[in-house]
């Protein structure tokens, strides 16, 4: 297992003015982080690993582009169909003790893909998983689900479904920095596209939203290629590093260097927390990450 390096992340524009005001108004209590969950959704193409990245309008703690994810909802503790591996083993996999909490970041992880891209996994049985979700029926459940008009639990209900955990993949832990007024606890999950399924923006929310070459996209982080793209007023001249978490940024590199989907979800992976420091380096205010190095064609294993 590889030492953890110190690593040095472009500190985000949007996050400047919380930064300089942590710093000089001393430190203090952080705010507390909200619970949340995202997943990597993945495919393999002839170029390489592919993932779906997102565009988050306004200031998201999982940075401006980033994987389908969310806060945690209090129905995520409802009552609903589960196949695969049981709470209990989750939270073993996760490294906590409460089970509860495992549970929900799993419905939380599932619900969120579905309603931001309508990928769902879920099924009837362990065999097979629900096909053809874009359609305008799968859209409006997705709209309601979004708004909160309907529970996620009842639109796999009414549909005779229950969640495929066992296509869950546990990946990370990452907090948000102290210092940032909106701050998440992420538990981030993979997973590869179900058979008979593409994922679709929400019609009412969607902005910009791709599956990208992570290699390419790694190739291409000192450009603004993608932020202009994506062609927002807070994407566009801006480069990797502004656009994406410390977090996700590392886990681009890591989908980069894996040889495909199967290699990448077989990583080998210990329950830890990672979370960013603020540091002052040639009078630049910049974000501090221990984390692995990775290195292109050599297995990796993440702590």
């Amino acid at each position: 297992m590889p030492q953890l390096a110190r690593r040095l992340f472009v500190l985000p524009p949007e996050l400047e003015g919380a930064a300089r005001s942590w710093l000089e108004h001393g430190e203090r209590t952080p705010r507390a982080p909200r619970l949340a969950s995202s997943v990597v959704l993945l495919r393999d193409s002839p170029t390489g690993l592919e993932t779906w990245l997102g565009y988050r309008p306004g200031s998201s703690p999982l940075g401006v582009l980033a994987f389908p994810g969310g806060s945690l909802d209090a129905p995520d503790d409802d009552p609903l169909g589960w196949l695969g591996p049981s709470p209990q083993h989750w939270a073993e996999q996760m490294g906590t003790d409460d089970v509860g909490l495992a549970r929900r970041h799993i419905v939380g992880a599932i619900r969120e893909l579905f309603e931001e891209t309508g990928v769902l996994l879920a099924g009837p049985d362990l065999s097979s998983t629900v096909e053809a979700t874009s359609t305008p029926e799968w859209m409006r459940a997705r709209e309601a689900v979004a708004n909160q008009e309907k529970s996620f639990t009842d639109v796999l209900a009414k549909r005779g479904l229950s969640l495929r955990t066992d296509l869950l993949k546990p990946l990370v832990n990452w907090l948000s920095p102290d210092f940032a007024h909106h701050r998440f606890n992420t538990r981030y999950f993979a997973a590869t596209l179900p058979v008979n399924q593409q994922p679709t923006l929400l019609e009412s929310k969607g902005v910009w939203g791709r599956w990208v070459c992570a290699k390419r996209v790694i190739e291409e982080r000192e450009t603004s290629a993608l932020g202009d793209e994506v062609g927002q007023e807070n994407t566009v001249g801006l480069t990797l590093g502004q656009l994406l978490v410390p977090g996700s940024e590392i886990m681009l590199e890591k989908m980069a260097a894996a040889n495909g989907c199967i290699a990448y979800l077989s990583y080998k992976r210990k329950p830890h927390v990672y979370q960013p420091k603020l540091v002052e380096e040639d009078s630049k205010l910049m974000l501090e990450v221990e984390a692995a190095k990775t290195v292109a064609g050599e297995p990796q294993r993440e702590r």
